[in-house]
């Protein structure tokens, strides 16, 4: 059976709103928060990226 990926955007507080979702919901996770290891045009060394999480069990 195919497995469907959920994909999320956010401008900013994707951290915070992973973390919401991870509180509400039963069975719900943070995985991982990934960092930009150094600055880049539009944001600085440590700004989130990316945070993969479940929400209800679903990845």
């Amino acid at each position: 059976m195919a497995k469907n990926t959920i994909c999320v955007w956010y401008e900013k507080d994707a951290e915070a709103a992973a973390r919401f979702y991870a509180e509400t919901f039963p069975d719900s996770a943070v995985i991982a928060v990934h960092h930009a290891p150094g600055d880049f045009p539009s944001g600085k060394q440590g700004d989130v990226l990316t945070v993969e999480f479940t929400v209800a069990g679903v990845a």
